[in-house]
This record gives C-alpha cells, sequence and structure tokens, in this order.
C-alpha cells in the first residue's frame, strides 16, 4: 500500500515545529528518524495530512553531562547512544539498551526521541526509561514542562505528551557509589523487538546490600511498567542468586500481560520472572 496524500514541511527550528503543530493541530505528525511512523503510514494506520519533519534540527541532537544529569536531545540517534564512550562510563544502561535495538541501520537512522513518543509496547527504549527515572522535557506553545517516566507511557502506542507539545530532551540522573545497569531481552526472532525486556539499575552500600532497586520492563503488556514488587524485594538484602530469583518473581505482579501468535500471556509472565532475574544478576555483577 502507499500513503494517503499530505503535506511535508522540514521545520528549521523547534520553535517553528511547535508553531506549525499549532496551526495544524491534529492533522499533522512530527517525523523524527521515521522507522514508526512511515510503515503505519504505508499500512494507512496513521493518515496525517501534514507530515512535520523536525531530522534537520541539529539542535536537537546532543548528549552533555551538566550537573548530576546526562543530558540527551531527542534528535539523538540510537547509535550515537551505542557508540559514545561516555555515556557507556556514566549511563552503561543507555547504551546497552541502544545496542539491543534493530539492526545497525534502524540504530543509524531512528532516534530516542521518536522511540519514546511513539511508545510501541515492545521497544526497548520505554523499559530504561523508567529504570533510570528518566525526566522528559516537552516544549509547546505555553513553554516547556517536564514529565517523569513513570508518568510518561500512558498505554498503548500513547504518552503524556500533549497536542501541540514536542519532546525536546530527555534528563538522566546519573547514579552515585556502587551501581551496577543492565538490559537484558527475549528477541522476536523476526521485527528484533522485545518480547519481553527488563532494565535493572541498582545501587549497593558498603556491606554490599541492595540499597535502591529501579526496574523497567517492556514488551510484556500494553506498556512499559515499572516491576515495583521486585524492587521492593531487593531492597535491603543482599542481591545474591536466590534473592534476585525471588525479586524476579514478582517482577510481573497485577500486571495483564500481551497475548498474540507469538508468545501467549502465560509464556511472557514466564519471560518475565527468567529476564528480569537475568538482568538483576547482570547488574550485580556489573556494580562489584
Amino acid at each position: 500500500m502507499i500513503p494517503t496524500p499530505f503535506d511535508y514541511i522540514a521545520a528549521k527550528s523547534l520553535d517553528e515545529a511547535v508553531a506549525l503543530l499549532g496551526k495544524h493541530g491534529e492533522a499533522a505528525k512530527i517525523l523524527a528518524g521515521g522507522h514508526s511512523l512511515v510503515p503505519a503510514m504505508k499500512l494507512r494506520l496513521a493518515q496525517p495530512q501534514v507530515l512535520i519533519d523536525i531530522s534537520r534540527i541539529k539542535d536537537l541532537a546532543y548528549i552533555r553531562e551538566e550537573g548530576n544529569s546526562l543530558r540527551v536531545g531527542a534528535m539523538t540517534t540510537h547509535y550515537a547512544l551505542e557508540s559514545s564512550k561516555r555515556v557507556r562510563v556514566v549511563s552503561p544502561l543507555l547504551a546497552e539498551c541502544a545496542a539491543a535495538i534493530g539492526d545497525v541501520q534502524v540504530r543509524n537512522r531512528g532516534t530516542i526521541g521518536g522511540s519514546v513518543v511513539h511508545a510501541d509496547p515492545a521497544a526497548d527504549w520505554p523499559a530504561a526509561m523508567i529504570a533510570l527515572r528518566v525526566e522528559m522535557v516537552c516544549a509547546g506553545a505555553k513553554g516547556e514542562r517536564v514529565i517523569k517516566a513513570d508518568d510518561f507511557f500512558v498505554d498503548l502506542l500513547t504518552t503524556a505528551i500533549a497536542p501541540g507539545e514536542v519532546l525536546r530532551e530527555i534528563r538522566i540522573p546519573l547514579s552515585q557509589g556502587r551501581t551496577g545497569q543492565s538490559y537484558k531481552k527475549v528477541r522476536h526472532p523476526a521485527s528484533g523487538f522485545a518480547v519481553v525486556g527488563v532494565a535493572v539499575n541498582l545501587g549497593l552500600d558498603a556491606a554490599g546490600k541492595c540499597a535502591n532497586a529501579s526496574i523497567g520492563v517492556t514488551g510484556a503488556a500494553a506498556k512499559a511498567f515499572r516491576a515495583g514488587g521486585a524492587e521492593a524485594a531487593l531492597t535491603g538484602k543482599p542481591p545474591d542468586a536466590a534473592v534476585a530469583a525471588a525479586a524476579a518473581a514478582k517482577a510481573a505482579d497485577r500486571q495483564d500481560m500481551n497475548s498474540d501468535l507469538y508468545a501467549s500471556a502465560e509464556y511472557r509472565r514466564h519471560l518475565v520472572e527468567v529476564t528480569a532475574r537475568r538482568a538483576v544478576l547482570a547488574a550485580v555483577g556489573a556494580a562489584k
């Protein structure tokens, strides 16, 4: 199939993109890397009348440290995060998650902002965003506002971004002390999307016990979610194999699992437990 007819505008600045969204309203869609929107348009699942391309706005592609946070522009590619030596040091979960996305062609063109705004239930980034407790900075006609990752992913393909807003930046708090991070996923053999993906960010105290834990899960449900039960089961305990297994068993508590031709809800629940255990143990190993 081919897309329905649409007008194309290449915005030269963020302000222009916001103004164009205000002018065209619900008839407009933002084009970032295009790996999600363009296929949807070809299948006519998305039929924007106006396509606003922000890929040429160089001010939206950057990685920089400011104070105790890492700031990433929304148009930063997956490959830029995967290949950044500094990111591997200060926020290894970002680099590990980026490297797990699609293939090299996708990672060179796709952007972190486009992916998180699309909010595909099988995308990799949402789990990392939740585990890292990031903040999303959105720009609109009324100025900027900040949305925490826990509030950002609302439902299937739905985020808390309001009409007329554009994601400008992602702010990642930098961990202090002994920390370990890991992203593990069961990869769909055809698409590369996450059948289940688990991101873990934890800290150890001087005695080697888990001082804090933050775990995000993607691929399993209609939206990425925080594994609160697993976090609580880890905190305050020495994260050995037995504790990790007990925590992983709680990773999917009170969550409705997706079911499709590839994986049933029961199988996904099992995969969440297995993948969470592996991710926790990998993060503990990285922290030592």
